[in-house]
């Protein structure tokens, strides 16, 4: 990362550890929701980075909900011990389903992976014991931490952003290492990769493994703050959410999900607030802000941004 880029990134942490104080508590409770569906959308675009397009990233987020839920609640653990725990419990799940998802590729991975997702809400939905069915677990206890009151929302978003930053931090740097480096080459050139020794099935599986890990810890940062975590939190409706974010805001860089779930986070919040159209009628609106966005802007927001930066380079020079 180049020392403009670092300056640029200081300057946003800055911008948002001041934030929260200009603003109402709903709006404290959006910047929260907010910093967790960005690890999710860019934990996601880590599985993406091989070709191949899951929808079971919800339901992995979903794992390390119930974990940290139910290991918090029942065990007593805090949360502390349970949000790695999540992680782990995500990845393992992911690890257990590699080798029959992963025997598919392209659109039959694409239904295998729904169907193995749909399999284990339903797990969530049909069990109550000890999973609460529909109903979910309730009354669970928030992070503690000396006397920082973390039922509070700006001690909750500065412990989210600070976990959200480390683990971006984490994922920006596989991205950029020789493993990212060799899961851009499975995505592209598949057959060349293999002919030089790469094991693609390793590599995919190491994507969604990771990819998981970190979508569970966004997952107990959630249901924490809840207070209350049930299968409808993750269902495909959910899913179809991070589809829109992540093909809005562009795939082809790291910055492009993270565009696209803040800005439209910002057009959603804008839609309610003016009450000009109904909440009946904003997933057709999704619906089409994405086929625009296929349509005149293959390369996302993100693409947007790169040609306007760009063009005033050229102007300032």
């Amino acid at each position: 990362m180049s020392i403009k880029n670092l300056i640029i990134c200081i300057a946003i942490l800055a911008g948002l550890v001041v934030l929260p104080h200009f603003l109402q508590y709903q709006f404290q409770d959006l910047l929260i929701f907010l910093a967790v569906n960005v690890l999710v959308v860019v934990s996601y675009r880590l599985v993406t980075l091989t070709g191949e397009w899951s929808l079971i990233h919800i339901i992995m987020m979903g794992v390390g909900a119930y974990t940290s839920a139910m290991l918090s609640k029942m065990a007593g653990f805090p949360f502390w011990v349970t949000m790695p725990i999540a992680g782990l419990s995500s990845a393992a799940i992911a690890a257990v389903l590699c080798f029959p998802l992963f025997r598919m590729t392209q659109f039959y991975f694409l239904i295998g992976s729904f169907a193995a997702g749909e399999a284990i809400r339903l797990v969530w939905i049909y069990f109550i014991d000890p999973f609460g069915g529909t109903s979910g677990i309730n009354n669970l206890p928030a992070p503690e931490l000396g006397d920082i009151d973390f039922y509070s929302p700006i001690p909750y978003f500065y412990m989210t952003l600070a976990v959200v930053t480390f683990s971006l931090f984490i994922l920006y740097r596989i991205e950029i290492s020789r493993i990212g480096l060799t899961l851009n080459a499975v995505h592209w050139k598949a057959p060349l990769a293999e002919s030089v020794g790469v094991d693609t099935w390793k590599y995919r599986s190491l994507a969604l493994i990771a990819g998981s890990f970190f979508v569970g810890i966004a997952g107990a940062l959630k249901v924490h703050y809840l207070g209350v975590v049930t299968p409808n939190q993750f269902g495909v409706g959910v899913m179809v959410f991070v589809l829109i974010w992540v093909i809005v805001g562009g795939y082809a860089s790291f910055i492009g999900p993270i565009i696209g779930v803040v800005a439209l986070t910002i057009f959603d919040q804008a839609l309610r607030i003016s009450g000009v159209v109904e909440p009946d009628v904003q997933p057709a609106i999704y619906g089409a802000v994405l086929i625009a966005s296929i349509l005149f802007m293959p390369e996302g927001l993100e693409g947007i941004a790169k040609r306007f930066f760009s063009k005033a380079k050229g102007d300032s020079a």
